[in-house]
């Protein structure tokens, strides 16, 4: 090579190495500082991409988790209403038995009546108040076989969605819960009148009243055997769904997360490589003074 003084290649070639050393020093940094081994698109384009779509689901099913809780807490809400129907029921059908009995006048049965129809007010009363954020539970609101989510208001049995589309049933679960009023049981005077179970005040509708109470007993344990059963299937659920996010977030990282005893060897190198090509450019840069001797200067 010539001793030329214009162009000093020797200190161009270090100065592209420690260009190279030093962008590279610079990434390692930059991943060993964020613990990302995929922080630009720059750095793997199909991996970031594939990072992008995986944290959005891990994002979509840890929130259809708190959604199949939150349907879970409505279950246990109107389970705990149903449970105070049943008492209600419980004492209508010990009020039907002592008037059934002919120890009794009839102005006793009108007495035991009063209690049957406040017991049957308050049936309706509970299911009419029942809700959970807003959301009437007992009355009806929830009983038709059809679901519109259209407008604003959903109607009819309520959809609850929990997985990270809209393809299948097996993205949501609807809850379906049945009319729990004292009309739609089948008791008190809110009942067809002339129907069994719609009053107690005399010894034939007393007897009648019993076997009209143990099917609305029976309506009502389907309708918390209904929700028992679907609590215990949002449970599981629950459980799958965190399994899936667990294993999603374990794949994440994988393609995300730097390694970092791997990268820390490549910082080290990058930084001895850096440091050596500062020192080959200093000692070219002086390179071309050796052509002042040859001058004479």
């Amino acid at each position: 090579m010539s001793l030329v003084i214009n162009h000093n290649m020797m200190a161009m070639n270090a100065a592209g190495n420690l260009s190279n050393s030093y962008g590279k020093l610079s990434t390692s940094v930059r991943r060993l500082s964020s613990g990302l081994r995929v922080g630009t698109a720059a750095d793997d384009a199909a991996g970031l991409a594939i990072r992008e779509l995986m944290r959005s689901d891990i994002s979509a099913l840890n929130q259809g988790v708190r959604n199949a809780n939150d349907a879970i807490s409505l279950i246990q809400t109107a389970d705990g209403a149903l449970g105070v129907i049943d008492e209600k029921l419980i004492r209508m059908k010990e009020l039907a038995e002592q008037a059934a009995t002919g120890t009794y006048t009839s102005d006793q049965r009108l007495i035991i009546d009063s209690e049957y129809q406040a017991m049957a007010s308050e049936i309706t009363r509970i299911a009419n108040a029942t809700d959970f954020n807003g959301l009437h539970l007992l009355n009806g609101n929830l009983s038709s076989d059809t679901h519109d989510g259209s407008g604003l208001q959903s109607t009819g049995k309520m959809k609850i969605h929990f997985g990270t589309a809209n393809d299948s049933a097996e993205d949501y679960y609807y809850v379906q819960i049945g009319t729990s009023t004292a009309s739609a049981l089948g008791v008190g005077n809110q009942a067809t009148a002339g129907s069994a179970g719609y009053t107690i005040s005399t010894q034939s509708a007393a007897q009648q009243a019993l076997v009209a109470i143990q099917n609305a007993i029976i309506s009502k344990d389907n309708i918390r055997a209904s929700l028992g059963a679907l609590q215990n299937r949002l449970e599981n659920t629950i459980s799958n769904l965190r399994t899936q996010a667990e294993n999603l977030q374990s794949a994440e990282s994988r393609i995300s997360d730097v390694d970092v005893s791997s990268e820390m060897t490549e910082f080290v190198r990058q930084q001895i490589l850096t440091q050596s090509a500062v020192a080959m450019l200093s000692q070219a840069n002086s390179l071309p003074r050796m052509a002042m001797q040859l001058l004479g200067g």
